[in-house]
């Protein structure tokens, strides 16, 4: 099935869509069905489970009046990731469903228990993190219910996804998009292509050539590498902020993922080129927990054995200093002063010079 969809996503990018345009078929997800040419707003039900609530998945499908590849964009696995969710309610009203050769499924917000819960990262009916949770359960915990339909009823439908993310309240973020590669990846020629059409500074290889990369901790993203769907994952925002820079910004990288994937044909976005390749990724890590204090929060280029910042016990007592373990770029990270053992205080892109 998937290399079925592969092919016949190539063929929709490599020949002119008019001419291949056929009419589309009514679309089925979750118990809706739409008619081309139309939109359709509704929300997927997760439901509950022994003591714990149910919940809801908000979702908006623009399906097109000719056949064509589908979209998935989703925002929102996080729910204090506010640019996306911002940028995903935008883009359903900035798209004529008539105009579109295939579909989009927007996302609107994956975790609603996180976004209404104002809970970073986690899910406060069971602590557990989304994006490490896939494919999810359909009578796992709260999380992993939500995962199981994320990955029923959008991932699976989808030929190309888009995995959208920001730093949240606590978080320094540079733009970036990462790109699935390798040999357990599909199409990453096309992801790329995909990748730079949002214009970031920096683009990250993430290289999946074993089965238990795929599966460790499984990500939305490496839910679609797992799928066979070329995946992209966008991050672009910091800080828990909803500056408009960030916003505009997933929204022209999306359209353009449009235009790339032969779904719409309204002209593309100039949008910068790529500065910064980096193959892979690698996070120093703290081994305590209490109050971090970077040395310098601005700081993005690191040599190894570089200072990046210490932690002081709750006691005000100094319990370790944490170095940079290579020479790269600081693409995300805390900035303190929450610190927990085992987090990721920063995360280093493995520069490159091309892949």
């Amino acid at each position: 099935m998937h290399l079925f969809r592969s092919f016949l996503l190539a063929l929709f990018t490599l020949i002119a869509v008019p001419a291949l345009a056929a009419e589309s078929q009514p679309f089925a997800i979750g118990d809706q069905t739409i008619a081309p040419g139309t939109r359709a707003d509704f929300r997927l039900t997760v439901p509950a489970l022994g003591d714990e609530p149910g919940t809801f998945i908000p979702v908006t499908v623009l399906h097109g009046h000719a056949a064509g590849p589908v979209l998935a964009a989703v925002s929102g696995v996080h729910g204090f990731e506010f640019p996306p969710i911002i940028a995903a309610d935008r883009l359903a009203d900035r798209i004529d469903p008539a105009d579109l050769t295939g579909t989009l499924i927007l996302v609107r917000i994956a975790n609603i228990p996180s976004y209404e819960g104002k809970s970073p990262h986690l899910n406060p009916v069971d602590g557990k993190n989304l994006n490490r949770s896939f494919p999810g359960s359909p009578t796992g915990t709260s999380t992993e219910r939500i995962a199981d339909i994320l990955s029923r009823e959008v991932v699976a439908r989808a030929d190309f996804l888009l995995d959208l993310h920001c730093g949240d309240g606590a978080e320094f973020l540079e733009p970036f998009v990462g790109v699935y590669g390798g040999p357990l990846a599909t199409d990453f020629e096309l992801a790329r292509k995909v990748g730079e059409g949002f214009g970031f500074p920096n683009l990250v290889r993430y290289s999946m050539n074993t089965q238990q990369q795929v599966d460790t901790g499984r990500s939305l993203n490496r839910q679609g590498v797992a799928s066979g769907i070329p995946t992209v994952l966008v991050e672009f925002g910091q800080n828990g902020r909803r500056d408009e820079k960030f916003i505009a910004g997933i929204v022209t990288g999306v359209e353009n993922a449009m235009g790339i994937l032969g779904i719409w044909d309204k002209p593309q976005h100039n949008v910068p080129p790529v500065l910064r390749l980096f193959e892979g990724t690698t996070a120093a890590r703290a081994s305590h927990s209490g109050l971090f204090y970077p040395v310098d929060p601005e700081r993005r280029y690191l040599f190894k054995g570089d200072l990046i910042g210490t932690i002081r016990d709750y006691a005000g007592k100094e319990v370790e200093r944490i170095y940079s373990p290579i020479d790269g770029y600081a693409l995300y990270g805390i900035q303190g002063p929450p610190v927990r053992e085992g987090w990721g205080v920063v995360t280093i892109g493995i520069p490159t010079d091309r892949f």
